[in-house]
């Protein structure tokens, strides 16, 4: 990780604070402080890539409506959503920078509450005590830049935040367990802060995360759903992940990861399924999607596991694990083409171990129709799913990953394997059988898709042939299909 202290952070400070000189010109004209907090000035120091390089997230001790007059002029449009939480944010007509402001305060959950009760402060330094980590505690005095006041340090750190990032380490400005209590959306917070900045986790954070677990449960599943998004697409998301394991909050998030930690039998030994999902999460690539479903791909384990003579087996918990995704997804709320689409990979996961005899043009067809337009972040989750050590099985899995891919690229040239279809749509077969809409179209045409997947294009006249030949044998034909 760079130094927090290395040369050019102070340019990248001076850098933040002139992105923010219209608000801090027209705060300081009203006798306001204005600091930039959070995020931009963490990253900032770091020189570590921001989330949103156009936003930046201010305190100040004005009142909201005292923030919300001060913007408006400023801002090209202005939202007030947050206005009984103290933030009034805006975008900047000239620059088009995204800004929050808001107003020093504190808050804390209430019993049966989802939401914090809010109170206003009126010091920085008690603002910044009840933030999440010390490396979200570091203030940066805008107006002071801005205005060259050489009277003032421009940087606030009361509580060893930039330390903190140089040894990348991960701490809170005060008791650990009274801010979780007070905000208990902050443990996943720790989760993906050490994941993203790959940071050690200080010990009180564990243990006051371990005491305070239950009551996640008074914030709202969308609020849990959106951090559990940010920390799947960090570098390394295994840290956050094993974290909230250790911890016991995936229990009230994820139930079904800790539940991985399956026994090790002493005698039929197996692979550490948690182990093996954190790695699998690790070398996906950062798509939300792809990575929920490696989270998710082997959740199916502990309901399947079975101890026979051929060892521990898990059959069929793939078809377990998509039924399982799809109602942990729900629950989360997610949308329903996410919970589509991971429930499908989870069950497809397996798909490409069942073809043992090598990928013909039929084998290759019907993969990819499996497949449908998850065919890359299917092949990619196979890939990542090989996490053995055995330098062979590697080696042979990657040989047979290969071929397949290269066998797609090659009959992709010579049809259009995206778009399999039989030869005759669903008018067509009913206009040459004579008969209505109903279950037999259904047949003809799963019929007519079985040599599509099985040989290939054909044309229409072999494709009339062919149905023609197949309606003879079905028992309610009752006659000769019309001629055509």
């Amino acid at each position: 990780m760079p130094s927090a202290a290395d040369d050019t952070a102070h340019d990248r400070l001076l850098a933040l604070a002139e992105l923010a000189r219209p608000v801090a010109e027209r705060f300081a004209g009203e006798g306001f402080a204005l600091y930039a907090v959070g995020g931009a000035v963490r990253d900032a120091l770091l020189g570590a890539p921001p989330r949103d390089e156009r936003e930046i997230d201010f305190t100040t001790d004005a009142r909201p409506d005292d923030i919300a007059r001060l913007l408006g002029p400023l801002c090209s449009a202005l939202w007030e959503q947050g206005r009984d939480f103290g933030t009034i944010g805006g975008v900047l007509r000239d620059s088009g920078l995204k800004v929050e402001v808001t107003t020093y305060r504190s808050e804390t959950y209430v019993a049966h509450s989802r939401k914090p009760a809010v109170e206003w402060g009126d010091s920085l330094a008690g603002d910044l005590s009840r933030r999440d980590f010390t490396i979200n505690a570091i203030a940066l005095d805008v107006v002071a830049l801005v205005t060259e006041r050489s009277d003032t340090r421009v940087l606030i750190d009361e509580h060893g935040g930039i330390a903190d990032l140089s040894a990348s380490r991960l701490r809170t400005p005060a008791d650990a367990v009274g801010l979780f209590r007070d905000d208990p959306l902050r443990m996943l917070r720790a989760a993906r802060f050490a994941s993203r900045f790959a940071l050690s986790i200080d010990p009180a954070i564990e243990e006051a995360a371990a005491a305070v677990a239950p009551s996640l449960a008074k914030v709202s599943v969308e609020r849990i759903r959106g951090e559990l998004d940010l920390l799947l697409v960090t570098d390394r998301p295994s840290i956050g992940l094993d974290f909230l394991v250790r911890t016991g909050v995936a229990e009230h998030v994820v139930p079904e990861l800790p539940a991985l930690r399956l026994e090790q039998d002493p005698i039929h030994q197996h692979k550490d399924v948690l182990r093996h999902t954190l790695a699998v999460v690790d070398k996906a690539s950062a798509d939300l999607t792809l990575r929920l479903a490696a989270l998710l791909h082997d959740i199916g384990k502990p309901r399947t596991r079975a101890i026979s003579e051929e060892g521990v087996t898990f059959r069929f918990h793939e078809i377990v694990g998509a039924k399982m995704a799809r109602a942990r997804l729900t629950a989360l709320k997610y949308p329903q083409s996410t919970i589509d689409d991971v429930a499908e990979l989870v069950e497809l996961h397996l798909r490409f171990h069942t073809y043992k005899l090598g990928w013909t043009d039929r084998a290759v067809r019907r993969y990819v129709r499996d497949a449908g337009p998850l065919l890359e972040r299917l092949n990619e989750l196979t890939r990542c799913d090989a996490t053995t050590r055995n330098a062979r099985k590697v080696a042979t899995f990657a040989r047979r990953m290969d071929e397949l891919e290269r066998r797609i690229v090659e009959l992709e040239a010579q049809e259009d394997l995206r778009r399999l279809r039989p030869a005759l749509d669903g008018n067509q077969v009913m206009a040459q059988l004579g008969v209505g809409p109903g279950p037999v179209v259904g047949r003809a045409l799963a019929f007519l898709m079985e040599i599509r997947l099985d040989e290939g294009e054909i044309d229409l006249d072999e494709a009339r042939r062919r149905l023609a030949t197949w309606w003879g044998d079905q028992p309610e034909s009752g006659s000769e299909p019309l001629d055509h």
